[in-house]
């Protein structure tokens, strides 16, 4: 066996290509260079002791190996993060006054002016904030490790909690909006035009299966249909925020994260209005893990003038 220790970023990195398919797309989805990233795969492939793709010019498939290994490594980054997570709350725990979990999209945009309006009337004492992909905030949530989970919300798109051990309140709206770059510098026509045709399908940045954004979408079915062909996936809003700016596509982004880059002009329009996806943002509160001070802003929050 090789005697190099493994490193944590291979994990991230094999599963980045296993989701993504091509070493180009998953090198631009952990921000380093491809040459780099082609090396770190093949050192964990040397770390292991066998081939965990097979490289084409279609892309990198899954080898059997490879197959067997992609669970195991879910659960070792899973394990990690909670052990991460677990620890700095045993550390946090005689300061820590309230925890919320976010999305990663509310956690920039939206709940940074949402805690300052909410402590202009309410004293909250200390907040241990912890931002995660939906899936991952979920099962925080589930495993009774913080006392709220702020996220964006759709009735239809499918949620983990059972009404009668979480409750909800809505504390803002949002609009996903179907944008790319224009067609032409201070143009608000963009470079394409939903639906799209069979023919000619629009380039398609998708959100991953970890993302709450995601899920709504694929609860949502546009009308008419939309013709789409998928180029790149991630959970992050603001990765897809970056491609779509960079011309690779029509992401649909909520206006709490896309907000400045449509007023500089950088993105517009993919479509009419026809095509957006009013959403929620709403505040999810377990029944489960309570504090006096949880269940003073949940009272708070609860008043009708306020939702």
């Amino acid at each position: 066996m090789n005697g190099t220790e493994m490193e944590l970023d291979w994990l991230k990195d094999f599963l980045a290509l296993a989701e993504q398919k091509t070493f180009s797309r998953a090198a631009q989805a952990r921000h380093v260079s491809q040459p780099a990233f082609g090396r770190r795969i093949r050192a964990l492939e040397d770390w292991i002791g066998t081939q965990l793709f097979v490289r084409g010019a279609q892309g990198a498939a899954l080898t059997p190996a490879g197959s067997h290994f992609e669970p195991a490594a879910h659960a070792l980054l899973r394990g990690l993060e909670r052990a991460r997570r677990e620890t700095r709350a045993a550390g946090a725990q005689d300061t820590a006054t309230l925890s919320i979990a976010a999305t990663h999209a509310l956690s920039f945009t939206f709940f940074p002016s949402w805690v300052r309006g909410v402590m202009r009337t309410q004293t909250l004492g200390t907040l241990n904030l912890i931002s995660d992909s939906m899936e991952a905030c979920e099962q925080i949530m589930l495993s009774g490790e913080v006392h709220f989970l702020l996220c964006h919300h759709h009735p239809d798109a499918p949620t983990r909690f059972e009404p009668d051990r979480f409750e909800s309140v809505r504390v803002g709206d949002d609009v996903l909006v179907p944008l790319c770059t224009p067609a032409a510098p201070g143009q608000d026509q963009g470079s394409w035009s939903l639906p799209g045709s069979c023919s000619d399908p629009i380039p398609y940045l998708a959100y991953s299966s970890a993302s709450g954004l995601g899920r709504i979408l694929e609860s949502c079915q546009a009308e008419p249909p939309i013709h789409r062909a998928t180029r790149f996936t991630s959970h992050l809003a603001a990765t897809l925020t970056t491609m779509a700016r960079e011309g690779h596509g029509v992401a649909w982004l909520p206006q709490t994260v896309a907000a400045d880059d449509r007023s500089c002009g950088r993105l517009v329009r993919a479509g009419p209005e026809q095509f957006d996806v009013p959403i929620e943002i709403r505040l999810f509160r377990s029944l489960e893990c309570r504090n006096p001070a949880a269940d003073a802003l949940w009272n708070f929050l609860s008043q009708p003038q306020i939702v």
